[in-house]
C-alpha cells in the first residue's frame, strides 16, 4: 500500500517543475483536500502523467460525466457523447472533435477553482 506524500515532498518535487501552469495547478490542488491525490500524481515524474485518447474516454464514460485526465487528451478515436473533460492540455485535433459533440474542455486549474471538493469527477489514467 502506498502512503500519501508529505507536504514537504510535494513542495520539493514541485520546485523541479518548469511549467508555470503545472506548478500553480499542483499548488492549488495540494491545498484542497479533495484534490490532494491529483497533486501527488502531477508532482511526480512526467511519465506518471497520462496521455488519453478520445476513444478511451468514450468507452469509460456516460453522457454528462466530468472526466479528469492527469495529463494530455489526444485525438485518436471519436467521442459519441457529451462530456466535460478536465486536463492539463489537449491536442488541436481532439479540441475539434469535442466541438462536434458539444463537449466541454477546461483546464484542471479552472476545475479546482470551481469544484473545490472534487465532486462528481471521474479520474481516467
Amino acid at each position: 500500500m502506498k502512503h500519501a506524500k508529505s507536504n514537504t515532498k510535494l513542495k520539493m518535487q514541485t520546485r523541479r517543475k518548469t511549467n508555470p501552469i503545472l506548478t500553480e495547478t499542483i499548488f492549488v490542488a495540494r491545498n484542497n483536500p479533495g484534490w490532494r491525490k491529483l497533486a501527488e500524481i502531477l508532482s511526480s515524474s512526467t511519465r506518471s502523467q497520462s496521455a488519453v485518447n478520445l476513444k478511451q474516454i468514450d468507452n469509460e464514460t456516460t453522457e454528462g460525466d466530468t472526466v479528469l485526465i492527469a495529463g494530455k487528451v489526444l485525438s485518436q478515436g471519436d467521442l459519441t457523447k457529451k462530456v466535460r473533460i478536465c486536463a492539463l492540455s489537449i491536442s488541436e485535433q481532439a479540441r475539434e472533435k469535442l466541438k462536434q459533440t458539444k463537449s466541454e474542455f477546461v483546464t484542471i486549474l479552472e476545475e479546482i477553482k470551481t469544484n473545490k471538493k472534487a465532486e462528481g469527477v471521474k479520474l481516467i489514467k
